[in-house]
């Protein structure tokens, strides 16, 4: 468990589920996402995320906002599983409710887990991509200290041939 001054990082619970669906079947978050999740498809995840951190010590964790004790969405760091030109590559990634965007939590939670990625995880550096319109994430991703390489910008290999999220602009930070 992660904790920063409003959040707590913590891995996934089952009963986590409902509010995961909630928040993925949201158009506001999964129009970066190719479509909204099914149940079962958020149901795969936690058991993929919980997965992650059985074998890492990392995955996308739970995002809870202290205050309310509210999950608010997922952060985090999780290996690459796709094949792309940059491999191996661990990805920090962030996905929030709407109703908590704009608030700087997106931001808090990825300081925090490029923190464990640095230190307890041991990793030598950390990618992030998004589509190039995405521009509340890329902000992010610029915040915690990640730098675009437009050289290194790919099309995604999970989305076919000439959908409108397959282009990705990719973002590394090496540990100092």
């Amino acid at each position: 468990m992660i904790e920063t001054d409003r959040l707590i990082l913590r891995p996934w619970l089952d009963s986590d589920l409902d509010a995961l669906t909630a928040i993925n079947d949201d158009p506001a978050v999964y129009q970066w996402l190719a479509g909204p999740f099914t149940r079962e498809m958020n149901a795969a995840s936690i058991k993929r995320q919980q997965g992650f951190q059985a074998d890492h010590g990392f995955c996308y964790w739970a995002v809870v906002e202290k205050t309310s004790g509210q999950l608010i969405g997922m952060a985090g760091l999780m290996p690459v599983t796709f094949d792309a030109g940059f491999l191996p590559a661990v990805e920090i990634g962030w996905r929030l409710s709407p109703s908590f965007q704009g608030k700087g939590y997106a931001t808090e939670a990825a300081k925090a887990a490029l923190t464990h990625g640095f230190g307890p995880a041991g990793l030598d550096e950390i990618v992030s991509f998004t589509v190039p319109h995405n521009s509340a994430s890329r902000a992010v991703m610029e915040r915690i200290g990640l730098r675009h390489e437009p050289a290194m910008d790919f099309d995604h290999p999970r989305l076919p041939e000439g959908h409108p999220l397959r282009r990705h602009v990719f973002y590394r930070v090496r540990a100092t």
